[in-house]
């Protein structure tokens, strides 16, 4: 059975950090691609970051220069360090993982980051 367990959300103050973590099982970790997408109110779900198990990594224009993925492959676990938070940020947000066909991908349960003042 896959897990993907998502920890680490919150309120912050704009300017703030946070660290999202996605805790993986019942998958051969070190072989998929992972990612953090987010939705927000009254929007479509939109891919924040990816890593691949290549360790190449990808990120959405509105994020580059603030947010930074990693993944420990020992630890089954992949990791979104937000800087420099922005209310525009506010969302759920969501591990992703999948091998071979996005279609065919494994979601969390998400969860809720708000930035506000």
């Amino acid at each position: 059975q896959v897990q993907l367990v998502e920890s680490g959300g919150g309120l912050v103050q704009p300017g703030g950090s946070l660290r999202l973590s996605c805790a993986a099982s019942g998958i051969i970790f070190s072989r998929f691609t992972m990612g953090w997408y987010r939705q927000a109110p009254g929007k479509q779900r939109e891919l924040v970051a990816e890593i691949s198990s290549a360790v190449t990594t990808n990120y959405a224009d509105s994020v580059k220069g603030r947010f930074t993925i990693s993944r420990d492959n020992a630890k089954t676990t992949v990791y979104l360090q937000m800087n420099n938070l922005k209310p525009d940020d506010t969302a759920v947000y969501y591990c992703n993982a999948f091998f071979s066909s996005r279609a065919n991908s494994f979601w969390g349960q998400g969860t809720q980051v708000t930035v506000s003042s």
